[in-house]
């Protein structure tokens, strides 16, 4: 929450911030918002009708400086040149904006994974109407026909009612996995455990097979094997032709087929297995919107898999997973070639050490952020509502940071797919996003988003600049909305990137762009067809705004598009326009 305290200097007032504070509360809060304003910058802030903590900047306040702060309202002890009346404007018109915000889809996006609880038509349904912006298919569960099923629901729940839910499809990757056990086998602390190659029908106690042949060659004494990420961990004693012998580290109970992890290695695994393959080819035949390619180590992997989806006529977003030792190392140049990121945190957290992981996810963010690419922060974010109505504190306060680090999207798995309150998920994960937008952001919202040594062209640099100095313009004016007309979405990802303080809404005349743009924060797309008159393109956007109830009489609104000219250029321009009664 931000506080007032006004410090003289001459016969100005300045209002600095006093406190800011973010909570989360399981009961809904209704949020004021407090807009306070000097010559040089303006500070929003709120106020939540539930009993908060303030912590303030200085030890000496008053009871008075208390009251003040947990009291709605502008507080001033002088009254200068109307400024009293600019403040409650300019409370009036952002308080507009956030119960805009708070009854719309909240600017980051939700992303849910389906599985047997969720598969449904109606269930499908019911995510999409509590907060989910793209449907996840995990192809390491299911058939293809099971996935055809779930995709046929999106696409009929898309046409008939106007949704507009993104499909991505994540391959299963190549994952080293433990063989069958007859039962389960718990395995004490210091307990001699052998993994092999050997391929037997039946083996001796305390060993088991693995799935992946060059194991054996991966792998060295003193390296520590993980199960599952940490179910339970091995020391490698000893390597032979055909046996790794370890010794167990911490205790736990192994079951078959669990997946196999070499802190702070990578298996020398092809990046796109053979099952992949044929994953990827039924993605392409059913038109998904995004990949997300698993185990990606080396910019190569995604290189070779945007030629392989431009050669078969796929227009569908290469999304890389960073969830290995070696992606960390070659971080930049992935991001770089990928068209977003999915921040894997439970396979990440197994290959690199668990602390290091929040400052990872941290980086990816910042880097895609410049990059003007999505990213998606996944796995274990809700954990425990697989199993509970609510989550702990630990997840909600993980939830938010994931979000104030400027994060696309976040992900449910277990949550979705096999939880026992999907839809409960869900709406808390969005009831904690929404909260997180509705308080001050307490570092720099809108850094530069170009740079000579970042942009590729003058044009990504111009795009760049415009997209920036629109957000700044739509913020500086308290725009209702900015508007972008695009072909293709270029200008819609940098606007997104900029991180405006109204609704991003994108229109264009492609049906699979406005599904891929499903994914980027604050960006609301619709389809509506092109005129070769920009200003009848324009006008077929405000009709629709109109029939949405998107704006009202007096609202300014921002307009900023990359259209094409009848000679194969780009003419970008930016617009500010009044909404008056009847337009359309």
């Amino acid at each position: 929450m931000w506080s007032p305290r006004m410090e003289k200097h001459s016969s100005s007032i300045c209002f600095v911030p006093f406190v800011l504070y973010s909570s989360y509360h399981k009961k809904a809060s209704r949020f004021s918002v407090n807009s306070l304003t000097s010559s040089k910058s303006t500070f929003y802030g709120a106020y939540s009708g539930c009993r908060s903590f303030n912590r303030s900047i200085s030890s000496s306040s008053t009871d008075t400086d208390r009251y003040r702060q947990s009291t709605i309202g502008i507080f001033a002890t002088q009254l200068v040149n109307g400024v009293l009346e600019e403040e409650l404007n300019q409370l009036s018109k952002l308080a507009e904006y956030k119960e805009l915000l708070a009854n719309t889809k909240h600017p980051s996006k939700v992303v849910c994974t389906i599985g047997p609880k969720t598969c449904s038509f109606e269930m499908i349904k019911k995510l999409a109407e509590h907060g989910m912006n793209v449907l996840r298919m995990n192809m390491s569960h299911g058939t293809h026909e099971w996935h055809q099923q779930v995709i046929n629901h999106v696409k009929q729940l898309n046409k008939e009612s106007g949704w507009n839910i993104g499909i991505l499809l994540d391959t299963k990757g190549p994952e080293v996995r433990s063989g069958d056990l007859k039962e389960p086998v718990y395995v004490e602390k210091g307990t001699r455990f052998t993994f092999t190659i050997r391929r037997q029908v039946d083996y001796e106690p305390f060993t088991t097979d693995v799935n992946y042949d060059d194991f054996v060659s991966d792998i060295r004494p003193g390296d520590v094997l993980l199960v599952d990420g940490g179910i339970c961990s091995f020391l490698v004693k000893q390597v032979t032709d055909v046996d790794v012998i370890t010794e167990c580290l911490e205790s736990g109970i192994l079951t078959s087929r669990r997946h196999l992890n070499v802190r702070g290695k990578t298996a020398s695994l092809p990046a796109i297995t053979e099952k992949d393959w044929l994953d990827i080819d039924f993605g392409i035949r059913n038109d998904v919107d995004f990949i997300a390619l698993s185990f990606v180590k080396h910019e190569d992997d995604v290189q070779h898999l945007k030629k392989y989806l431009l050669e078969h006529g796929s227009s569908a977003l290469v999304i890389s997973k960073i969830e290995s030792a070696a992606a960390v190392q070659r971080l930049e140049p992935i991001l770089k070639a990928s068209d977003g990121a999915m921040v894997a945190r439970g396979d990440l957290g197994a290959e690199i050490p668990v602390e290091d992981v929040p400052l990872v996810q941290e980086e990816i963010v910042r880097i895609n952020r410049r990059l003007q690419k999505p990213t998606i922060v996944a796995t274990h974010m809700l954990e425990s509502m697989i199993s509970f109505p609510s989550p702990t504190r630990a997840e909600v306060t993980d939830v938010s940071e994931a979000v104030r680090q400027g994060a696309d999207a976040t992900m449910l798995s277990g949550e979705t797919a096999n939880g026992s309150f999907p839809l409960e998920a869900v709406n808390t994960m969005c009831t904690i996003a929404r909260s997180v937008w509705t308080l001050p952001y307490e570092y720099e919202r809108y850094p530069s988003l170009f740079s000579s040594q970042d942009s590729s062209s003058l044009v990504d640099s111009s795009i760049a600049a415009l997209c920036s100095s629109a957000a700044f313009l739509a913020n500086h004016l308290s725009a209702r909305a900015l508007v972008v007309f695009t072909k293709t979405g270029k200008i819609a990802c940098s606007v997104s990137a900029a991180r405006p303080n109204c609704p991003v809404l994108a229109f264009t005349p492609d049906e699979g762009l406005k599904r891929r743009l499903s994914l980027y924060w604050g960006v609301e797309a619709y389809q509506i067809a092109f005129s070769n008159h920009p200003e009848e393109t324009v006008s077929a956007a405000l009709k629709k705004m109109t029939q949405r109830n998107m704006a009202k009489c007096g609202d300014l609104i921002v307009i900023l598009s990359d259209m094409l000219v009848s000679n194969g250029t780009f003419v970008n321009s930016v617009q500010v326009r009044r909404w008056m009664e009847g337009t359309s």
